[in-house]
Order: structure tokens, then C-alpha cells, then sequence
């Protein structure tokens, strides 16, 4: 008869195929967490990037802290917003998102 401690020792010849297989799953784990969180969030930065970049006066734009007006004066890492009869001054990068054209809206009136 085979005591129960005998079929637990591990065989010295499995541990090559356990560590085979223990990297195969660390690497899928690896690549969902790239595809599925890492490069989502690398390719809005890029959009956002973009978008930051693309402002011009007159742009209707929301800032990150929920302040809308429109782009008055553009600088390099600023710009001036007027909202209502206040002007702001705000990073470029604190922009939310551009939420018209200043050229598409005197076009489509």
C-alpha cells in the first residue's frame, strides 16, 4: 500500500514544468493588465495631448474643474478663459475637454 506522504513529495524532475508553466501565467497576467489598463490610458493621454495642443482662440472649452468660457488669450503653457464677465487664467493642461469651435459656432449662427 502507498502511505499519503509518499504521493505529496514533489518529483525533482516536475519542477522544470512548474516553473514553466507559473512564468507562462505570469506573463498573460502581465499582458492583460497592458492591454486592458496601461494602453487604454496611454492613448487618451495622447488625445488629450493632442486636443491641448490644438487650442486656439476662441474655443469653448470646459476646465477640469467644470469652469466653461471661452479662450480669450493663448500662451504657451496658459491660457485665458472668459466666463461671463471674469477672465481666468488656467494651465493648458488643466483643460477638461473642447467643447466647441469658436470658427464651427459663428458658422453654424
Amino acid at each position: 500500500m502507498v502511505s499519503a506522504a509518499s504521493t505529496l513529495q514533489a518529483n525533482p524532475r516536475d519542477l522544470p514544468t512548474t516553473l514553466v508553466g507559473l512564468c507562462a501565467v505570469l506573463v498573460a497576467i502581465g499582458a492583460i493588465f497592458y492591454f486592458l489598463i496601461i494602453r487604454p490610458q496611454r492613448q487618451q493621454q495622447k488625445q488629450h495631448e493632442t486636443m491641448v495642443q490644438s487650442l486656439n482662440r476662441g474655443d469653448e472649452v470646459v476646465t477640469v474643474g467644470g469652469v466653461v468660457g471661452k479662450i480669450v488669450h493663448v500662451a504657451d503653457d496658459r491660457v485665458t478663459i472668459k466666463s461671463g464677465e471674469t477672465r481666468i487664467e488656467v494651465e493648458r493642461s488643466k483643460i477638461g475637454r473642447k467643447v466647441s469651435s469658436g470658427d464651427a459656432g459663428a458658422a453654424s449662427k
